[in-house]
């Protein structure tokens, strides 16, 4: 069938057709986190240039992705950036420490602290972000895709109030359970700022946004549907319309029938379960993106191809499958690995 030549290239490629659930040429593959630690160009950009300033410099953030685009040879860029970066512009201190990870100094102790959340107007003083996304779609092959990304409003909340990463998020749900007014204005605030973040790098030339919800598994299955999934849902029906959302939660495949519930073009899963299992219970009337678990990268060629192969199989050739792993690759990867992964993809998801 011939592309209308009122539509840009990217659109009938491979990711998209998936989004829609239309058959492809071959399965595309892209990985989260797919430009980092693990590739020695960024290690020594990151010599010169800390995390925070890194992210607030698009002319480096598109050079990053761009780069490692072409070198791995996926089928899709994600804008170079962080989950947290919204939280600054919303009166939260945001520090990313050399090997401790991200730090909130002033966090969301109590009900009283609830308004220091400032209510997000625009997204001007997130403009980086937006020319990032400027930024490397020009320099993008005219045949891919774009993601944009945002953390979603449980996992922001939960960075919020606990200042950093957190084993049993003790303060957050503690929160949510014993001060529901408290826990709804935030995750309001923070829905609406989502909002204005992702459709601005969906109008900047975005072609598809992805909601990370990283820390929505230590929550349970009612929990998750009382105190999470409205503002989920209500973010994924403002998304701009036309716009593919990809929704990404890990560490619980319970929760997959209510991600579905949600209204997500695309759900993504982690290694926790088979995909052919997860697929069935969110519904074939919707795509899945998933979900090799990122420890096979550091395993043998041969093992990856092996793995590569089970999880295609278990999508059976179905149309709406992107491959990708469970969670991000990790730093001590080598990119042999992961270049072999694409390939493996490539060739055994091929038509």
């Amino acid at each position: 069938m011939s592309i209308p030549s009122d539509l840009p290239r990217w659109h009938d490629g491979s990711l998209m057709r998936a989004t829609r659930r239309e058959p492809a040429d071959r399965v595309p593959i892209w990985l989260m986190r797919q430009a980092g630690r693990y590739m020695a160009d960024y290690r020594e950009l990151r010599r010169k240039v800390s995390f925070l300033d890194l992210c607030k410099r698009p002319d480096l953030c598109a050079e990053v992705m761009l780069t490692t685009v072409e070198r791995l040879g996926v089928d899709a860029a994600i804008i170079f950036s962080d989950l947290l970066l919204i939280l600054e512009p919303m009166g939260l201190d945001l520090e990313f420490s050399e090997g401790g990870g991200p730090v909130l100094h002033n966090p969301i102790v109590g009900p009283a602290d609830v308004d220091r959340l400032r209510e997000l107007e625009s997204i001007e003083a997130l403009d980086f972000v937006v020319e990032t996304v400027c930024k490397t779609r020009a320099g993008l092959d005219e045949t891919l895709p774009l993601i944009g990304f945002s953390g979603a409003p449980f996992t922001l909340a939960a960075y919020a109030i606990e200042g950093g990463g957190s084993r049993n998020y003790r303060r957050a749900k503690t929160l949510m359970y014993t001060d529901a007014g408290a826990w709804h204005a935030i995750m309001s605030r923070l829905g609406r700022a989502i909002v204005l973040y992702l459709n601005a790098q969906i109008e900047a030339g975005a072609q598809v946004v992805q909601l990370f919800d990283s820390w929505a598994g230590c929550l349970g299955v009612d929990d998750y549907r009382r105190y999470v999934l409205p503002y989920n849902r209500s973010i994924i029906e403002a998304v701009r319309p036309g716009t593919p959302v990809i929704h990404f939660a890990t560490g619980n495949p319970a929760l997959l029938p209510m991600l579905s519930e949600a209204g997500s073009a695309v759900i993504g899963v982690d290694w926790r379960v088979r995909l052919d299992d997860a697929w069935k219970t969110i519904g074939h009337d919707r795509a899945i993106q998933g979900n090799l678990d990122p420890i096979v990268l550091l395993s043998t060629p041969a093992e990856i191809r092996r793995r590569a192969r089970e999880i295609l199989d278990q999508a059976a050739g179905r149309p709406g499958h992107i491959f990708n792993l469970g969670h991000g690759v990790l730093p001590e990867t080598p990119v042999e690995n992961v270049i072999a992964l694409v390939d493996a993809v490539h060739e055994l998801g091929g038509s």
